[in-house]
């Protein structure tokens, strides 16, 4: 009982700094109006972009990959649970991206978080080598660097000059920068062009994870690659399927040098059962949409909401970072009172998440809005009205 007590101790510890986090449960599916614990609910936390996640087409394809492949795998892909649809995913995830890419290869993963422990692990594996990393990267990469065998630097958020000077003085054999393209919690875009030179120069790889502008940048879709239109045989590209794709997993793309060496180096992919094959058969339809006109709709539509939001918020109190992309932070500062805002926003029909440390630094928790091509002008109109109103009756409440 003593170690139970041990845990219950710690488990209060953190109520009392406000940082429990609890789970809601969704009873529909993916999509800005939800029911939410009974409760109809609309939605600004989702990461489904482009509204992808219950899109008809992508749906009926997941019913027919499950009819063609089954519900699993069976096994890891270097056994026997490579299946066709994987192959053909991987395929066209190269073509997507072979404008960018020299030689052009792609390997899918179950996850995100896997496919970025994959990519640094297996690149920083020699004890010679040395990862740059930026001091905001999603955990996924944070973690990636710690179980690296390279020595890590950090260098401070879209610090150019830090970056420069770490491979002024770097003697490492493999130099590796890593970093986010969209910044999850702050919706701001790292400076790639100027980062790429930097890796030209002084002959190191950049890892990019386009979590979150993969499908929702650039004109076709092709992410932070195609919105910078950057080609290099330095870059080394995640992106994820779960987001604006709408379903789920994720890939690395490189020249294939690079991903036969995954292929044999990295443990994340090497030491886990593929994912199920219907879900990369259902990938293939939500990519023709990414790269069609449907698709290119979406995300004109998206930016006309990201522009209507920075129009009709008004805020004074609460800090609102500059950023051009679907994520929409509003930085609160403590977390109590981030959490009291997302609470007042629930009791009026509305889920915004509020985020704390350590996702962010302390005393910038905030809500993070994110926004979806599903989304209408009047549920825009909505989430806006109800925070300045807030905003306004904040100190009177308090």
């Amino acid at each position: 009982m003593d170690l139970i007590a041990s845990l219950d101790r710690k488990l209060k510890a953190l109520d009392e700094q406000s940082l429990t986090r609890r789970r809601r449960i969704v009873e529909t599916p993916s999509a800005p109006r939800l029911v939410v614990d009974g409760r109809p609910m609309l939605a600004f936390c989702s990461n489904d972009y482009l509204g992808l996640a219950a899109h008809p087409v992508v749906i009926e394809a997941l019913r027919e990959g499950a009819s063609l492949y089954g519900a699993g795998s069976g096994a890891s892909h270097l056994i026997s649970g490579h299946g066709r649809a994987h192959e053909l995913l991987e395929e066209r995830l190269a073509g997507f991206l072979s404008p960018h890419l020299e030689s052009a290869r792609a390997l899918s993963f179950c996850t995100g978080y896997m496919a970025n422990l994959a990519m640094l692990t297996a690149l920083g594996q020699d004890a010679d080598a040395e990862i740059f990393s930026e001091s905001l990267n999603h955990a996924s990469l944070i973690d990636g660097a710690r179980l690296a065998r390279a020595s890590v630097k950090v260098y401070p958020h879209a610090d150019l000059d830090a970056l420069a000077a770490l491979l002024e003085a770097s003697n490492a054999t493999t130099k590796l920068v890593v970093t986010d393209s969209v910044f999850s919690m702050d919706g701001d875009l790292a400076p790639l062009p100027q980062m790429l030179a930097l890796c030209e120069r002084h002959g190191a790889w950049l890892a990019i994870d386009d979590a979150h502008g993969f499908g929702t940048l650039g004109e076709h879709g092709r992410g932070a690659l195609e919105h910078f239109g950057l080609r290099s045989p330095n870059l080394v590209y995640m992106g994820t399927l779960g987001k604006a794709a709408g379903v789920g997993g994720a890939f690395i793309a490189a020249h294939a040098s690079v991903i036969e060496l995954m292929i044999q180096r990295a443990r994340p992919y090497i030491f886990t059962t593929a994912a199920p094959p219907a879900l990369a058969h259902a990938l293939l339809a939500s990519l023709d949409i990414i790269g069609g006109s449907e698709g290119a709709a979406r995300r004109a539509r998206l930016q006309a909401l990201i522009g209507q939001l920075d129009d009709e918020l008004t805020l004074s109190r609460w800090q609102r970072p500059a950023s051009t992309t679907a994520i929409q932070p509003v930085i609160i500062g403590r977390n109590d009172e981030a959490m009291r805002v997302g609470a007042g926003l629930y009791q009026r029909g509305l889920w915004v998440a509020a985020i704390r440390p350590p996702t962010v630094p302390v005393n910038t928790a905030r809500l993070r809005i994110t926004l979806s091509a599903a989304h209408t002008r009047e549920e825009v109109t909505h989430l806006a009205t109800a925070l300045n109103e807030l905003e306004r009756t904040w100190d009177e409440s308090q």
